[in-house]
């Protein structure tokens, strides 16, 4: 009787304790599954607070980026102090994000300094649906006002002739090209916005694009980075301080032209995108909407944001131009052969850009070397997501590295060369590349690309036509700098060119 009931227990607990194991067992084995399907994206072990702060350089942070995409891959984790970012890079995985998986990958991810700058209001630096309804407004308001069409070619041209004026000026002596180049490109902007342009000498348009300048040049210091990682410690900083005091003076200059131009406002009469702005936004307070996206604050910040990107990244890659013609005088000459066969001493138009193909390489090669925005404007996950086999959690701040696509060595034969046959064929035909992607993709792509690539084209050809940039006096083509200055987007370093007249 002794035997069979130690029988019963020893069964009946040998039974329970494979229950047990059972149970822990498919535990781990759920737990193991999990994380295998939750898999973060690898990288550089951080240290405590610090993050991977000792291994960024914090004034070219692309270029460590890129290095550790090389040991980590193409969806790699890096630690910015205690802030965790996942970045994309080269073609493939960038596009894949911005495309395939746009509404993940689609929202803004706004820094503690651009959040500071624009409060969420405008269309760079926000999300939900004030967002959405002000980028389609932005869109169609500039589609309307010509934006890639024959109006805007129009006003293009026009202000071509001012900058032109400007430069002979200089009578083929050695002159700074950052101000004059701005100041036409901030006008086509401006013409759009504000329904007219301002005259160079404006002491209020100069201001405004002098401070612009100044506050993209300084969003990309060192100093910055630390306060947007370690704000209690950093808030403080002059750098922070000068940026705030110039946003500050821009809105208060925006401000008063907004009001002069609400003070002339005529129904049914559009003159630019603030007139547009203002009359919806009376519509909606006449319907009683409450809840309208069409407020002071918002139309405030539309136009800052449309002014500073409209000013800084087409006169900056414009600038590069003039640079790389000096630099490489036998790509300058030959499109000025190819302008000069062509269109012959008439305006050149957009329509010519077709029978163009060396020149349009080499606005093309120009963008793509000149990598302008190389960490594009952060992202962020709207929602949790499992991209390339790893698990990215919703709300990650994510860098799309814009420089490891136009760098991208499995996509271009030279890319770290200046070299238009990057867009041409065996017959010189123009081609278009897949990993040309300076205006980056997806629902976040740069809105006044199309405004962009015409002002390129036709400010590039207009100068061209005229002038033969050259070193000044006492230097050689290769003493010309190719280093980008610091800042947020990346221009030239300061530098100094001759314009030749060719009539």
């Amino acid at each position: 009787m002794a035997l069979f009931v130690d029988f019963i227990f020893f069964s009946s607990t040998t039974v329970l304790g494979a229950a047990v194991f059972l149970f822990v067992f498919s535990l781990i084995s759920i737990n193991y599954i999990s994380m295998e399907r939750r898999k973060e994206p690898p990288g550089p072990r951080p240290l405590p607070l610090l993050g991977n702060l000792l291994q960024i350089d914090l004034k070219r942070p692309y270029k460590t980026l890129c290095e550790l995409s090389r040991k980590y891959g193409s969806v790699f984790t890096v630690h910015f102090g205690t802030n965790k970012v996942v970045v994309l890079a080269g073609y493939e995985a960038v596009k894949e994000a911005l495309v395939n998986y746009a509404d993940e990958f689609g929202e803004r991810g706004i820094s503690l300094i651009f959040n500071d700058l624009n409060q969420g209001y405008g269309i760079l630096f926000a999300n939900g649906e004030s967002w959405k309804e002000l980028r389609r407004f932005a869109l169609t308001t500039l589609k309307d006002f010509g934006m890639g069409k024959r109006l805007s070619q129009d006003k293009i041209l026009e202000e071509c002739g001012y900058l032109i004026q400007v430069i002979e000026e200089h009578k083929e002596k050695p002159f700074d090209t950052a101000l004059p180049i701005n100041y036409a490109t901030s006008n086509i902007i401006s013409s759009i916005v504000y329904g007219s342009r301002f005259d160079y000498s404006d002491l209020v348009f100069k201001n405004m694009v002098k401070r612009t300048n100044q506050n993209i040049s300084l969003i990309g210091s060192a100093s910055i980075q630390l306060y947007n990682m370690f704000p209690r410690l950093f808030s403080w900083i002059k750098t922070r301080q000068a940026i705030l005091k110039n946003v500050e003076m821009n809105i208060s200059d925006i401000k008063d032209l907004i009001k002069r131009l609400k003070e002339t406002l005529e129904p049914g009469s559009c003159r630019g995108l603030v007139d547009c702005f203002l009359l919806q936004k009376q519509k909606e307070e006449d319907s009683c909407i409450l809840d309208t996206h069409y407020n002071e604050e918002n139309l405030t910040f539309t136009v800052t944001n449309l002014f500073a990107a409209g000013t800084d990244t087409t006169a900056a890659t414009l600038r590069w131009g003039l640079l790389l013609m000096a630099k490489y005088p036998h790509v300058q000459e030959q499109v000025h052969e190819e302008l000069k066969q062509v269109v012959g001493s008439r305006q050149v138009c957009v329509d010519d850009r077709k029978n163009l193909p060396y020149t349009d390489a080499v606005i093309h090669e120009t963008q793509r070397l000149a990598n302008i925005v190389p960490m594009s404007l952060p992202h962020q996950t709207s929602r949790d997501v499992t991209f390339r086999g790893f698990f990215i959690k919703k709300g990650t701040i994510v860098f799309p590295l814009l420089t490891s696509v136009l760098y991208d060595e499995s996509e271009w034969e030279s890319p770290h060369t200046f070299n238009p046959s990057h867009f041409l064929d065996k017959e010189g035909k123009f081609v278009r590349r897949d990993a040309f992607m300076p205006f980056s993709a997806g629902r976040r792509m740069c809105l006044g690309e199309s405004l962009a690539k015409m002002e390129l084209f036709l400010f590039f050809t207009s100068l061209i036509q005229r002038f033969r940039f050259t070193p000044p006096p006492g230097f050689t083509e290769d003493e010309l700098d190719l280093t980008p200055a610091v800042g947020f987007t990346l221009p030239p370093s300061p530098h100094m060119l001759c314009a030749v007249s060719r009539q």
